[in-house]
């Protein structure tokens, strides 16, 4: 009897294990869903939909965008870790994912165990500038303007646990200087008070600060990021500055519920890769400041390590700083 019950048992697991196979090899025979966890117009919207056209010609499949705000991103990845894990619900996410889970507390899920990575999507340099009528004119003089004693420094920002938010609150900690944190409702209204001088400095994204700081509307320190910025020549990154810490980059990454067939995982990889080799990829992520991955990064796992790299970075500024989600 007992040996029968095992057969039994053995013989379902193994009609289980050639049902996902079969599945996987199916995968994908009908429209496929990308939850972009902010409204349409936005930063990662718009990376959604580069990719788009590429990526669904790649699967097969017709890719349809569903656009959930709230929450910093939080109320869209609730939903894409509570889906089926069939490949069928694919997420875009950024920093703001692995800043999430440590700023907003009681989520109904966990960002590394709920979800599985499927690739690295860009990376995008920032640019540390300040107000045109800034009295310092280099490096070594903003940092020494900042540390005069008695120094009131106004950083402004897009939002409580955006990412010109915890980037400036870090960049402040790491030049050991104090500074009052100024949030604004977007990153549009935080540029326009920074162009009429009223806070000294914040993080922009490189191809929005660069026509600017040309012009001489804006001044630029340092780039926050990896990798130099094409359209700022000379401008060095805060690592070659000697705060390696400050070589963070604004990032995208696509993901899966866990559960999803790894078969499946790496069909979406491979799509992914394709799409963004789509030499229209290419052309607008040069125009525009962004970078994809080098190809041995571009894997699952390589995804995984980077979030959680980030969740303990900006987890440990949210706890220094006792920042709360809003």
């Amino acid at each position: 009897m007992r040996f029968a019950r095992v057969l039994a048992a053995a013989v379902f697991a193994a009609g289980l294990f050639a049902a996902g196979t079969a599945s996987s090899q199916q995968y994908p025979n009908h429209p496929i869903t990308m939850i972009v966890p902010f409204p349409p117009g936005g930063a990662t919207d718009a990376i959604a939909r580069i990719i788009q056209d590429p990526l669904q010609k790649a699967l097969g499949q017709p890719l349809v965008m569903e656009n959930i705000g709230g929450a910093g991103g939080m109320i869209a990845a609730d939903k894409a870790a509570h889906a089926t894990p069939d490949g069928y619900t694919i997420l875009i996410h950024q920093v703001a994912l692995a800043a999430g889970v440590t700023l907003y507390k009681d989520l109904n899920f966990d960002a590394v165990k709920d979800f599985t990575a499927v690739g690295l999507v860009n990376s995008t340099a920032s640019t540390w500038a300040a107000r045109p009528d800034f009295p310092a004119n280099n490096f070594d003089e903003m940092l020494r303007w900042m540390k005069q004693p008695g120094q009131s420094v106004k950083i402004g920002h897009a939002g409580v646990g955006s990412y010109s938010h915890l980037a400036g609150v870090l960049i402040a900690e790491e030049l050991g200087v104090k500074a009052t944190q100024v949030p604004y409702r977007g990153a549009g209204p935080a540029l326009v008070d920074l162009l009429a001088g009223q806070v000294d400095l914040s993080s922009i994204a490189a191809v929005a600060a660069a026509p600017l700081i040309k012009e001489g509307k804006l001044k630029a320190f340092a780039i926050i990021g990896d990798t130099p910025y094409s359209g700022l020549p000379g401008l060095k990154t805060f690592g070659e500055l000697g705060y390696k810490k400050l070589n963070v980059d604004f990032w995208h990454m696509l993901l899966v519920p866990t559960g999803t067939p790894r078969p499946i995982i790496d069909k979406i990889n491979a799509a992914l890769r394709t799409a963004l080799a789509d030499q229209k990829v290419q052309k607008i992520f040069a125009e525009t400041g962004m970078q994809e991955f080098p190809a041995d990064q571009e894997t699952p796992e390589d995804a995984a390590a980077l979030l959680k790299r980030e969740i303990a970075l900006w987890g440990d500024v949210i706890h220094t700083n006792n920042i709360t989600g809003q």
